[in-house]
């Protein structure tokens, strides 16, 4: 059996306990080893009910713990930055939640620390490891439904009745476009395997929920006249779909964004002029090929699929659709020019 990467767990989040903390237990290349919590009851009672073997009652101790080799950082957004800097100076890898932090210039602090720590940094868009992802990529290449002419896309969900939510917090990170917008904007770069040129995105910032983006509809600009149009939201129907439009036909892709599991619609729609056809490519936890993949890349070298520049990219869009809903206007991206 190959050896595991020993991970140490930054919080008791839900996405914790429901999601990558059992992801790492069924992968074969990882072992939760300690989660922590600023509560030691919390990390104490979630390890045992985990099978998890340490717990602590700070983040510092965990991160000083010398057997741990990988932390996952599930905490509120405007936490990112400073655990993750703290982790990779304590020699930690570091796989950490979208979004990755507050800003880019956030983005490019920590993955600065990491590199100048020598420790590897992917933020956590679990989604992506996916292998359907890539055979949209090959019937995009392959030229079935001819030039890209627009992209659709759009998660919404309904949570606002829970106010005390840490999404629902304008100093956390709150906000739709941070917690759902990521994933039709990082899909589109992925399959236009190009970066936008400017946005355009109208919102309604809501005063129940500390004035965060509760629904944002937006137009991404990327080049060759190709954009994706956008919407997310906390406060509507749930759906989270793909729409890629060509000359010759298109791609449609239902529940884009979640667990590829059984009992979901095929993966991959393919409509051209002469057929429509079904693919199902992979019944697959995309959390665990995500933990799978980094575990590869710390223990064997193999190289992140989605490189820390890619993060600091989505997170320019990001803040670009930030302030065009906040000054209703277009916002142009200067080239993004790696100063670090």
């Amino acid at each position: 059996m190959n050896r595991q990467l020993q991970w140490g767990v930054l919080g008791t989040s839900t996405i914790a306990k429901n999601a990558v903390i059992p992801a790492i237990q069924q992968s074969e290349r990882g072992e939760v080893l300690a989660i922590a919590s600023r509560s030691k009851e919390k990390a104490e009672t979630l390890a045992e009910e985990l099978g998890i073997a340490r717990s602590y009652g700070s983040y510092e101790e965990l991160i000083a713990d010398p057997d741990i080799e990988a932390v996952y950082i599930p905490l509120p957004n405007h936490m990112h930055k400073e655990w993750t800097i703290k982790a990779a100076q304590a020699g930690k890898h570091v796989l950490c939640e979208k979004p990755a932090a507050l800003n880019a210039d956030e983005s490019a602090e920590m993955i600065e620390a990491c590199e100048q720590h020598g420790v590897l940094f992917a933020e956590a868009i679990m989604y992506r490891y996916h292998p359907k992802h890539r055979r949209v990529q090959e019937i995009i290449a392959s030229g079935e439904i001819g030039i890209v002419r627009a992209i659709h896309g759009n998660f919404t969900c309904n949570t606002a009745d829970d106010k005390e939510n840490v999404r629902f917090k304008r100093e956390m990170g709150g906000g739709s476009l941070f917690d759902l917008g990521v994933y039709p904007i990082s899909a589109a770069r992925m399959y236009l395997g190009q970066e936008p040129e400017a946005v355009t995105v109208h919102a309604l910032f809501s005063e129940e929920h500390d004035g965060v983006d509760m629904m944002a509809s937006g137009l991404v600009e990327f080049p060759n006249s190709v954009a994706l149009t956008f919407d997310c939201g906390m406060w509507a129907s749930g759906r989270a779909e793909m729409e890629i439009l060509g000359t010759e036909g298109r791609i449609e892709l239902p529940k884009v964004f979640g667990w590829e599991n059984s009992d979901i619609p095929p993966q991959i729609i393919v409509h051209t002029d002469s057929v429509s056809r079904e693919e199902r490519v992979s019944v697959s936890n995309s959390y665990v090929l995500q933990v799978e993949t980094f575990a590869t890349a710390v223990l064997d070298g193999a190289a992140l699929p989605f490189s820390p520049e890619n993060t600091i990219q989505n997170m320019r869009v990001i803040d670009a659709c930030l302030e065009s809903a906040r000054t209703r206007q277009r916002v142009q991206l200067i080239d993004y020019v790696r100063s670090f």
